[in-house]
């Protein structure tokens, strides 16, 4: 064991051979947020290690969205405790920030803090606690995002940019805007100089992410649309691909639009919120959209991008919803041209206005619904997949071959499997899907 002194609940680096892990729920923020923290511990020494290795310090980076997110944190914690029962564990994240004194008496957990301390997480660790430290400033205050330097993703062959934190919608069924604070966006120089940064580490594909992208520009002196920095990035940088994170409906402009169409660089790829496809449902939830213009906006995109990816996300079982009201949004998604969705049952979560509402719907009942959009889902992705089988496609191979294959992602973000070296791990190559098997593309290398 190396010196990391222990004494009670007191903990201070003494030398730089300090094992940590890192373990990360939820969104690509977060993953981002968990990169740069991993990144700046490796710059001061640290060595990292795999979860299961048992470190000596622990990092656990929290999601809240719902309380069964709540319930993954907290076991994460008891399960590195298991793995080494001496281990100190840092608690970060959206449950942290918005519920921790649930976090701070639970054995092993030295040091609590919240979204915004997290850029500051080395110097927390350097510093004398005689019991376990709490550091969570009111993120409804935070009016700036500020980009650690950043440039590697362990393990991943596409690298994440945050742009953007925070959210303004307060959605009856979320608690993000609690646990991210007010809609505010990183200045657009800092994101060029990330992106140029892991351009020159050899990341083949950007994904631009944060809690709500298609408000960019939030919190900026000089105003800049999301579109507007789309383009400032394509013209600016060498990025080979360029992959936008979640866009809400109101704020997928005919303007990003046209410029996704016409770029060789952008993905077309559209992973868009729609939560239900019924009115009076997307009225109780605080939507600011109906039925009709999400239909019109999904067929506007597929006219546009006929080869384009449109990813969903809906949510069964919200309270109220009656038999009726889920068979408007399963009939509903039928008829519209998407290629995937991504189905999550309602869970209560305390703190947001849905859970409070009357007529809460059994978790088996939203469990069934949610079954049903995901078998609609998976016929669709197949459909979609199988129209591109004797097609050219350029995909980035990720790392990792479980299967013996090895996995590349297309620009409208087919997975396809195909055989080939582990060296072409991180690059671009074409490849020639031949049939669907397992869920997947099986292709060929195109030489």
């Amino acid at each position: 064991m190396s010196e990391f002194e222990i004494q009670n609940s007191k903990f201070k680096i003494k030398s730089q051979e300090v094992t940590v892990a890192f373990a990360t729920l939820g969104c690509k923020t977060n993953q981002f947020e968990s990169a740069s923290m991993q990144e700046s511990l490796r710059d001061a020494g640290y060595q990292i290690v795999p979860f299961d290795d048992g470190a000596e310090l622990v990092i656990v980076n929290t999601c809240t969205v719902t309380s069964a997110t709540d319930a993954q944190s907290r076991n994460l914690i008891r399960r590195a405790r298991r793995l080494n029962d001496s281990c100190r564990v840092v608690v970060t994240g959206c449950y942290a920030q918005v519920d921790p004194d649930a976090l701070h008496d639970l054995p092993g957990v030295s040091l609590v803090i919240g979204n915004e301390e997290k850029q500051r997480l080395l110097d927390f660790l350097m510093s004398d606690q005689d019991t376990t430290y709490v550091e969570v400033s009111d993120i409804s205050q935070a009016e700036s995002v500020c980009l650690a330097p950043l440039t590697s993703f362990a393990g991943r062959s596409r690298a994440f940019v945050q742009i953007q934190n925070g959210c303004d919608a307060f959605c009856s069924y979320c608690i993000i805007p609690y646990a991210r604070g007010a809609s505010r966006s990183a200045h657009p120089d800092e994101i060029l100089q990330q992106i140029v940064g892991l351009v020159e580490s050899g990341y083949q594909e950007i994904v631009l992410t944060g809690i709500h992208i298609g408000g960019y520009g939030a919190g900026l002196l000089a105003p800049l649309t999301l579109n507007e920095l789309v383009l400032r990035v394509e013209q600016e940088t060498a990025v080979h691909r360029l992959r936008l994170g979640s866009i809400e409906p109101t704020e997928l402009t005919d303007e990003l639009l046209k410029s996704i169409a016409s770029s060789q660089v952008i993905c077309p790829h559209f992973h868009i919120p729609l939560q239900a496809g019924d009115d009076d449902v997307l009225q109780r939830m605080g939507r600011t959209y109906n039925r009709d213009f999400f239909a019109g906006l999904v067929n506007k995109v597929r006219r546009t991008i006929p080869s384009a990816a449109i990813c969903l996300d809906v949510i069964t079982g919200f309270p109220g919803e009656t038999d009726r009201e889920f068979e408007n949004t399963f009939n509903f998604i039928s008829e519209l041209p998407i290629t995937d969705l991504h189905v999550f049952p309602y869970s209560k979560r305390s703190g947001t206005p849905a859970a409070t509402l009357a007529n809460q719907i059994p978790g088996n009942v939203s469990r069934e619904r949610a079954g049903r959009l995901r078998h609609l889902a998976a016929e669709k992705h197949r459909i979609f997949a199988e129209s591109f089988i004797g097609q050219e496609l350029e995909v980035v191979v990720e790392t990792g071959r479980k299967t013996g294959l090895l996995k590349g992602v297309s620009r409208n973000y087919l997975d396809i499997r195909f055989a080939g070296e582990a060296s072409l791990a991180g690059q671009c190559v074409t490849v020639k899907p031949a049939f669907w098997q397992d869920d997947t593309l099986r292709a060929e290398l195109v030489l």
